[in-house]
């Protein structure tokens, strides 16, 4: 497959968005995210089913590149 003309711009501003969002910023804010609502999750003040929704997300939110490689992979292998 290849990039339709005049794509670029468009491709280098979603890899551009994809690398702000998979940053050092990004990760360091998920730890947060994942190390607060551990400690909620332990303490009783959050609901264990929205705790394991939050780290699903991250899961998901970091692991999206391979999650569509898989995806592509399976798709064009039939």
């Amino acid at each position: 497959m290849t990039d339709p003309a005049g794509s670029g711009v468009l491709v280098n501003a979603v890899n551009w968005l994809q690398g702000t969002l998979l940053g050092t910023v990004a990760t360091t804010v998920a730890v947060i995210a994942v190390a607060a609502v551990g400690f909620l999750m332990l303490t009783g003040r959050i609901n264990w089913r929205h705790g394991a929704v939050v780290i699903v997300g991250c899961f998901v939110l970091f692991g999206a590149a391979s999650i569509v490689a898989g995806i592509r992979a399976t798709a064009i292998g039939g």
